[in-house]
C-alpha cells in the first residue's frame, strides 16, 4: 500500500491522501473515520458498478457500524448531465443526508465527477471521498478535485472545484475492468508521461501487454507513478491558473472528438486521438522537436489506442465546439502543445497553453485522418 500526499493551502488538514494497493478497500471504513466522519454516507455510483464494487462497499461500511446508502444513476457519459445530479441532489435530499452527511464516488471518472458535483452543490457542500475503480479514474479523474457535468455545448463546462477527504484506489477492482477500458484509461498515463516524464511514457507502453492482462503488480506500478505525476502537478496549482493547464493535452481536440461522437468513443480513446492531432499540430507549428508526433503514435500505438481523427467528424463542427473549450481564452483557442516527450510548451507571455489560429487546427485535424 502507497500512500501520495497532495498538499493544498486552505483545504481540510492543508491536504488529502491518495491511498494506493491492493485490498485497501476493506481499510475504506476506518479512513472515513478517519479523513470524512459521517452522520450518513451517500455511496453514489453508475447501474454498472453498482454490482461490482459499490455493494460491497456499502456491506463494508454498515458491517463497520456506519449509516450507509446506495445511491445508482444509469451508466455511461451521456447521463452525466444536468438531469442526473438533479435527480441524485433530490434523492439525497429525500433521504435526509444532511450538512453532517457525505459523499462516498464510487467508480469510473464518470461517477467521481457527478458524484462530486453533488456534493460541492449539496447544502453549499458536503464533504466527498473518492473510491476509483477505473484506470482512467485512478490515474486522472479522481486527482485534483474537478467536477462537472456535460452540457450541449461541450464536456465538463459546468462544475466547480471540490477536493476530496481523501482518494482510495483499489487495485484489485481493476480485474473486472474490460480491455478497452483499460487501454483508455492509460492513454490518461501516456499523457502524463508526455506532460512531464519522458521515461513513465515509455514504461507504459513497455508494460502494456501486462497490463492488457491485467497484472496486478504491474498496473499498480504503473497507477501509483501516474498518480504522483498529477499529485505534484496539482499541488502547485490547485485551480488551473497555471502549470496545471498542461494536463490538457490531448483534451482540447479530444474532447470535441468525444462530444461529436456522440460519445461513442471511450474518453481516453478521444484523448489519443486529441493528443496524435494536437502533437502534429505543436510539430508542424515548430513548437515541438522534430518526431514527438510519431513518438507520441508510437506510444498510443503499444496500447492499441486509435491515433486518427475519424472521417465522420467534420472539422467545423469539431472547430464549433472547441470554441467551447474551458481554456478559450478572447474568442481564441489555445492549446496545451508539446515541445517534446516530457516537456510542454509556454507562450511568449510565459502562460502553459498557446493561442493557435484555426485554421492550422484545421490543417492539423484534416492531416490527422
Amino acid at each position: 500500500m502507497s500512500t501520495i500526499r497532495i498538499g493544498l493551502t486552505g483545504s481540510p488538514a492543508g491536504g488529502y491522501d491518495i491511498v494506493v494497493g491492493r485490498g485497501v478497500l476493506a481499510e475504506l471504513p476506518r479512513l472515513l473515520k478517519q479523513h470524512a466522519p459521517a452522520d450518513l454516507y451517500a455511496v453514489v455510483t453508475d447501474s454498472r458498478v453498482a454490482t461490482l464494487h459499490a455493494r460491497r462497499t456499502l456491506d463494508l461500511l454498515e458491517q463497520a457500524g456506519l449509516a450507509a446508502r446506495l445511491f445508482a444513476f444509469p451508466a455511461g457519459e451521456w447521463n452525466k448531465v444536468r438531469s442526473t445530479w438533479s435527480d441524485l441532489c433530490d434523492q439525497l435530499l429525500a433521504a435526509h443526508v444532511g450538512r453532517d452527511g457525505a459523499v462516498v464516488a464510487v467508480g469510473g471518472g464518470v461517477v467521481g465527477d457527478l458524484g462530486g458535483f453533488v456534493a460541492a452543490t449539496l447544502h453549499r457542500g458536503i464533504p466527498v471521498v473518492q473510491v476509483p475503480t477505473t484506470t482512467l479514474a485512478m490515474i486522472d479523474a479522481s486527482v485534483g478535485g474537478k467536477t462537472g457535468l456535460d452540457v450541449p455545448a461541450g464536456k465538463n463546462l459546468v462544475g466547480a472545484f471540490h477536493q476530496p477527504r481523501f482518494v482510495l484506489s483499489d487495485i484489485d477492482t481493476l480485474a473486472t475492468l474490460p480491455r478497452n477500458q483499460i487501454a483508455a484509461g492509460l492513454a490518461e498515463a501516456i499523457k502524463h508521461g508526455v506532460v512531464a516524464d519522458a521515461a513513465y511514457a515509455r514504461s507504459v507502453a513497455e508494460a502494456a501487454g501486462a497490463c492488457l492482462a491485467r497484472s496486478p503488480e504491474t498496473l499498480e506500478s504503473i497507477v501509483t507513478r501516474g498518480i504522483e505525476i498529477k499529485a505534484e502537478i496539482v499541488a502547485a496549482d490547485p485551480e488551473e491558473r497555471g502549470r496545471r493547464a498542461t494536463l490538457n493535452f490531448g483534451h482540447t481536440i479530444g474532447h470535441a472528438v468525444e462530444a461529436r461522437s456522440r460519445y461513442g468513443l471511450l474518453h481516453g480513446e478521444a484523448v489519443a486521438i486529441g493528443m496524435a492531432a494536437e502533437a502534429r499540430l505543436a510539430e508542424d507549428l515548430g513548437i515541438a522537436s522534430a518526431g514527438t508526433r510519431q513518438a507520441v503514435d508510437d506510444l498510443l500505438s503499444a496500447l492499441g489506442l486509435p491515433c486518427t481523427v475519424p472521417e465522420a467528424l467534420a472539422s467545423d463542427a469539431l472547430l464549433e465546439t472547441m470554441r467551447h473549450d474551458k481554456k478559450v481564452r478572447a474568442g481564441a483557442v489555445r492549446l496545451a502543445l508539446p515541445a517534446a516527450i516530457g516537456r510542454m510548451a509556454q507562450s511568449a507571455d510565459g502562460a502553459w497553453t498557446v493561442d493557435v489560429a484555426e485554421e492550422r487546427i484545421v490543417r492539423a485535424i484534416e492531416a490527422s485522418r
